[in-house]
């Protein structure tokens, strides 16, 4: 198949969505088929593992607690025009799909099988709420809906109701449970508690850094690394202003060193307060052999049973955060007990087989609008004993 892969959000910089695109991609080159790959850019696509298409400079907007870097363009169409009219595209898949400009254009002028991909969980969305009874003439044009998880269908069922079919974001297995080594600064006999988010307020990190003056006060011994993609300096402050000790700051860590970070740590922490659809850094954290305590929000309790891959806690509440990182840092067998149940659970999620769940919803749909087109299968496609 011929497959296009769209993108709202800025290609140059990486994003869940852009990786989930990414991750799709290279599976279906892998299994024969064509995928493309069209997104914004602040710079140009080098290195894909398909063809790349550039479409549109991105500007940011702030939304829901993130940055969305999207394109407004209003000169795309004609690109978009033209690039469907010369790929004759067997699937159109559209991730986010009424962002503006690229996903929205895309729907506007394919005559073939469209496909769309939620991947957000917020309380409100300005876009939909503002924009509702534009976007409509254009929920008809997807013959196919996917959302990543149960919190993302609660989101998006409140504006366009309907059929959502669940395929969850893959997590990269291999990536995460190679054998590295830790990182020799974090091997010292004491008991290390890691974080890996970006420096927003959704991420609840300031929740984990009151949480931790407890844990320290029970475990001397402990530590706390902060990993993410961007400058913790407001942390950073606070952390010395609080006097609170062993606490370590890592900004702007490669996807190739977290590996490391993880395998250098005994307890994996999630304190985010919201905004979550699906807990890909817990699944990372499972991959990678590790125990974890996360707050109890619906993204995250979508893919962690409390007590079985880790423990989950109520939002916004540092004490109730400490007294569970305090108990399986205590408690080695019980976190072995939960790294083996995370092992397991994340085969779930391997990028193989999420993305032969999209390629299989792929072949119905184009089954279905060859039903609705001709009135029967056409013979490649006839079922067997028919």
């Amino acid at each position: 198949m011929k497959i296009v892969l769209v993108s709202p959000y800025d290609w140059g910089v990486s994003s869940g969505v852009n990786n989930h695109i990414h991750h799709l991609a290279e599976q279906f080159v892998l299994l024969g088929h064509q995928p493309y790959i069209v997104a914004p850019g602040s710079r140009p696509a080098t290195g894909g593992v398909c063809p790349i298409t550039i479409i549109g400079r991105p500007i940011p907007l702030r939304v829901s607690g993130s940055v969305a870097r999207i394109t407004l363009s209003l000169r795309t169409a004609g690109r978009i025009r033209r690039l469907l009219e010369e790929n004759e595209f067997d699937i159109v898949h559209v991730h986010e799909p009424f962002m503006p400009q690229l996903p929205i254009n895309f729907l506007r002028y394919s005559t073939t099988v469209n496909v769309g991909t939620w991947h957000a969980a917020r309380d409100s969305n300005f876009i939909y709420v503002y924009g509702r009874r534009l976007i409509k003439r254009w929920v008809s044009k997807l013959d196919g809906k996917i959302a990543v998880s149960p919190a993302a269908v609660k989101h998006i069922e409140q504006y366009f109701p309907g059929y959502y079919n669940i395929i969850p974001n893959g997590v990269d297995v291999e990536h995460f449970s190679r054998d590295v080594e830790p990182l020799p600064e974090f091997c010292d006999g004491k008991l290390n508690v890691l974080f890996v988010g970006r420096p927003e307020a959704r991420k609840g990190l300031k929740y984990l850094l009151r949480a931790f003056i407890g844990v320290q006060r029970a475990i001397p011994e402990s530590r706390l690394i902060v990993v993410g993609a961007g400058k913790f300096d407001r942390y950073e402050r606070a952390v010395r202003s609080a006097h609170l000790r062993d606490v370590v700051f890592r900004s702007y860590v490669p996807f190739a060193e977290l590996p490391r970070y993880h395998k250098s740590a005994h307890v994996f922490c999630a304190p985010n307060t919201g905004f979550e659809s699906q807990g890909l850094v817990l699944l990372e954290a499972m991959a990678a052999g590790r125990a974890i305590v996360a707050s109890n929000i619906e993204g995250f309790a979508g893919v962690l049973t409390h007590g079985v891959e880790g423990l989950l806690v109520r939002p916004e509440d540092p004490l109730a955060l400490a007294a569970a990182l305090i108990e399986l840092l205590r408690d080695p067998a019980r976190r072995e007990a939960m790294v083996a149940h995370g092992r397991e659970r994340v085969q779930h999620f391997r990028w193989d087989r999420v993305s032969q769940r999209v390629l299989s919803y792929y072949e119905r749909l184009i089954y279905e609008r060859r039903l609705v087109e001709h009135g029967e299968p056409s013979e490649e496609r006839r079922p067997l004993g028919v």
